[in-house]
């Protein structure tokens, strides 16, 4: 399970869509952009395919939830 969710918009001009994105997933920081259309890009450290299929699932859930509210 990931812990520490953080996210903050990518532009200044906050109705562009795009948010900056970390958290931890054992005991790792990860970070990366979500796009508009759910395309996760990472900036930091990529996942191993395994977690990455998982976390990428949990992050969308997480935006949806927060972002589209």
């Amino acid at each position: 399970m990931l812990s520490h969710f953080q996210y903050k918009p990518l532009f200044e001009n906050k109705s562009i869509p795009g948010w900056n994105f970390s958290f931890y997933y054992k005991k790792q920081r990860y970070s990366g952009i979500y796009h508009q259309t759910g395309k996760i890009e990472w900036t930091a450290k990529t996942p191993e395919q395994d977690d990455k299929d998982t976390l990428t699932s949990q992050i969308h859930e997480l935006m949806l939830f927060h972002v589209y509210e």
